[in-house]
């Protein structure tokens, strides 16, 4: 049998220490946010929590997986309109940019557009910078910028 190699690439966007007060004290866990993503329109986002860094990453991928959403491209590499989005006070600008620009963006929304597959860009974020807002605003920009 022929073994299928994995072609996810995954970032660890964010890792933070959480703490909850229970009745002998505070107990400590770990969230990640994890972005998932083929470099060629296939992404997902996923968050996992648990009590060990590397049990959270691993949920989270796995949600990043299970949530994973086609993104529609151009040939030059970039999306096919100006697009703002948005997602609970998390705004993000995306609009195209034309062959060689790169990804002129700020660190989630840089790192959802590379795995996505996008190659040009240009975006701005407004409003909230809470990390995972951010990239749910990004991701579903990036859908909405597929359907003309």
């Amino acid at each position: 049998m022929e073994e299928r190699k994995d072609i996810f690439t995954e970032k660890v966007i964010e890792l933070n220490r959480v703490s909850r007060t229970v009745k002998g004290g505070k107990r400590i866990g770990f969230r990640a946010l994890v972005i998932v993503g083929d470099k060629s329109g296939r992404a997902g986002i996923g968050i996992g929590k648990a009590n060990d860094v590397s049990v959270s990453i691993q949920k989270a991928t796995s949600q990043a997986k299970r949530n994973l959403k086609n993104i529609k491209i151009n040939k030059d590499g970039t999306i096919s309109k100006e697009v703002l989005s948005s997602f609970h006070s998390s705004k993000v600008l995306l609009r195209p940019a034309p062959e060689g620009t790169s990804i002129i963006a700020g660190g989630v929304v840089r790192a959802v557009a590379e795995l996505a597959g996008i190659r040009n860009l240009v975006a701005k974020s407004l409003g909230s910078s809470n990390k995972i807002n951010t990239a749910r605003a990004t991701l579903e920009g990036l859908l909405e910028a597929g359907y003309d």
